[in-house]
């Protein structure tokens, strides 16, 4: 009996019902309208902060999935010098995470493309191109089967088996013939775009093309199926949303990858791509509050106080974890405990800041005032 999805009479024949599914559509156009339009309406720096921290949260959170941790500030610096944001470009000392940043970017600034085989080998390059330990721009050819596994050495888990390396090439031909067929104007066309950006993820990490990397090669075509079926960039981040249950991403991954039938997995899906639209119009509000923010009080504020402030809304919509305080503030701005407490107090009586849980004593702590 076969095991996997791959191994059966009907793939890709992949099936499903939206019945399900319906409202949780509806309210995504909705919002994606919604979404749009508050950012067309925004100022130019303002549309242009959000799009960085979207594409940030993006690039960090997609990597923080597979356990590995990049250099936030060299994300950072590498989405700004993609989009063209610097004019002196800082050095970037963690490689791959310059190569992470000019991920998003090109994913984004070609979402309109064709997919090919070449851009896939080049995002792969990207990711991956520091990497000395396996194959990079390149499908994988290792003749030991691709295995997703758990647990401990001699009790491990197998969770999925991808077809053997032998098979890749055609299967990638399949999938980008697919890929091309549903987009907008193609003879499969799929005009539902979270319906098939959840087709195309399943499909590619079925596949399992590469050494390494699928997952996050996989998350940027879900985005690259969004955007193209909606014919502009999208605005969210689908790695934020999954990696907050991780668990549940997996589960659902496994699940889905043992039929054709994959009815519960667009769903799960669809209603992923719904809770990241609502994330991404949280971060518009959050941005423009940071905005307001600065306008209201910049030239009340110390270069030590705003050093801290801009540390502190890195930290995102959820807030510095525990709330600021002396001990903390000593080790962001390099200043002395006296000097950090006159600050925060300065902060507290302009109103910046606000206590943070319960006061007093070496326990205050305080969050910004938004």
């Amino acid at each position: 009996m076969a095991t996997y999805n791959w191994q059966q009479s009907d793939w890709p024949d992949f099936r499903f019902q939206l019945e399900k599914v319906e409202k949780a559509l509806l309210l995504f156009s909705e919002k994606q309208g919604r979404v749009s339009g508050i950012l067309e309406a925004l100022p130019e720096q303002v549309r242009q902060d959000t799009v960085v921290n979207m594409l940030l949260a993006e690039a960090i959170k997609t990597s923080e999935i597979e356990g590995e941790y990049p250099n936030r500030e060299d994300v950072l610096s590498s989405i700004r010098k993609n989009l063209g944001l610097h004019i002196n470009t800082a050095f970037i000392k963690d490689k791959s995470a310059a190569g992470l940043g000019e991920l998003m970017i090109d994913v984004r600034n070609t979402s309109n493309l064709p997919l090919s085989k070449e851009k896939l080998f080049e995002w792969h390059q990207m990711l991956l191109g520091t990497n000395k330990k396996i194959a990079v721009g390149v499908w994988r050819s290792h003749e030991e089967p691709m295995q997703v596994v758990s647990g401990a050495l001699g009790r491990e888990k197998v969770h999925f088996e991808a077809p053997p390396s032998k098979r890749v090439p055609k299967e990638m031909n399949d999938f980008i013939d697919w890929f091309n067929s549903t987009a907008p104007g193609g003879k499969k066309e799929i005009s539902i775009a979270p319906v098939r950006a959840a087709i195309a993820h399943l499909y590619f990490e079925t596949i399992h093309p590469f050494e390494d990397g699928n997952g996050r090669i996989g998350r940027a075509l879900a985005e690259k199926a969004l955007s193209q079926t909606i014919k502009r960039p999208v605005l969210l981040s689908l790695s934020s949303t999954i990696e907050a249950n991780k668990k549940a991403y997996y589960t659902e991954l496994e699940i889905a990858q043992r039929s054709n039938e994959i009815t519960a997995w667009v769903s799960y899906f669809v209603n992923l791509t719904l809770a990241a639209q609502s994330d991404a119009e949280l971060q518009i509000d959050f941005t423009l509050k940071i905005t307001r923010f600065f306008d209201h009080f910049t030239n009340q504020l110390n270069e030590r106080q705003q050093t801290v402030i801009k540390r502190m809304f890195q930290e995102g919509i959820n807030g510095f974890q525990g709330g600021m305080n002396a001990g903390k503030y000593c080790k962001i701005a390099k200043t002395s405990k006296a000097t950090a407490t006159r600050d925060l107090q300065n902060l507290l009586e302009i109103g910046a800041f606000m206590l943070h849980g319960n006061a007093g004593g070496r326990s205050t702590s305080y969050q910004v005032n938004l």
